[in-house]
């Protein structure tokens, strides 16, 4: 399996995945404060939205990518 082909199908299946899902979240560490004993730490959760046009793109990249290994 060539190198095109595996960029073409990750380009694929994270279209599709974006699609199904829409957003992704992840934790951010904002601030830390070291009271002695007590140590505290506040976090934040981020999410982010997935652009239905660059899932789109997405796909049709990892299509496109496919069809050129193929004619290869």
């Amino acid at each position: 399996m060539s190198g095109l082909r595996i960029v073409g199908i990750a380009l694929i299946i994270l279209g599709v995945v974006g699609l199904i899902y829409g957003q992704f979240s992840y934790t951010r560490k904002t601030h830390d404060a070291d009271l002695g004993v007590v140590k505290l730490s506040i976090k934040e959760r981020e999410t982010v939205p997935v652009p239905t046009w660059a899932c789109v793109a997405g796909i049709a990249a990892g299509a496109g990518l496919l069809l050129v290994g193929r004619k290869r």
